[in-house]
Parts: structure tokens; sequence; C-alpha cells
């Protein structure tokens, strides 16, 4: 059984920082694309940002300029660093991984952005 893991989430106040680690010892990690999407109560789960097997990157409009999504594949590891965190970053955020016709999800992490 694959399993993602993340971890980092948490309570921060407007403005703040967080770094979101996706840990994915499971897989070939370097021949993956990573994703992280998340999903706030009541909406639509929606993708914030992939690197792809090549590191190329690519982010939601709502975060761009404010987040960067990175990996190391020596550790398996993807992050996401958020920036000028704002009400509306709060959600459950999960790591994807795909290649090929694999898929994984992780668990999610809660960010919780509030004052």
């Amino acid at each position: 059984q694959v399993q993602l893991v993340e971890s980092g989430g948490g309570l921060v106040q407007p403005g703040g920082s967080l770094r979101l680690s996706c840990a994915a010892p499971g897989i070939i990690f370097n021949e993956f694309s990573m994703e992280w999407y998340r999903q706030a109560p009541g909406k639509q789960r929606e993708m914030v940002a992939i690197i792809t097997s090549s590191g190329s990157t690519s982010y939601a409009d709502s975060v761009k300029g404010r987040s960067s999504i990175s990996r190391d594949n020596a550790k398996k590891t993807a992050y996401l660093q958020m920036n000028s965190l704002k009400p509306e970053d709060t959600a459950v955020y999960y790591c994807h991984a795909f290649w090929r016709y694999s898929a994984y999800w992780g668990q999610g992490t809660q960010v919780t952005v509030s004052s």
C-alpha cells in the first residue's frame, strides 16, 4: 500500500508562512509529478501547484507569487512553501502523486489562517 504522508499544517496568522511536506517513500519518486490540492469547507478540491519530474512548476492564480513548490528526489519529498497567507487559504491540503497510470493521494493536512 503506497502512502503519501503530509505534514507541516497548522494555525497561522494572516501574513504568516508555512511549509508543507509530502513524503512518498514507497514510490519511484523521481518519475512522479507531484501536486498540491486544497479543499475548503463546502468547496470543491482545487489544484494549488504542480511540479513535474523534470522540475517544471505551475501554480493556481490564487497562490501565484505567494507560494513555491519544490521537490527533493533524494528524500522522496515534495514541499509547498506558502507565504503571505490569507484567511481564504484555510483548507485541508492534499498531496497527489501521479505517473502514467499510477496515482496516489495523501491523507491531508489542515491549514488554518486566522488571527
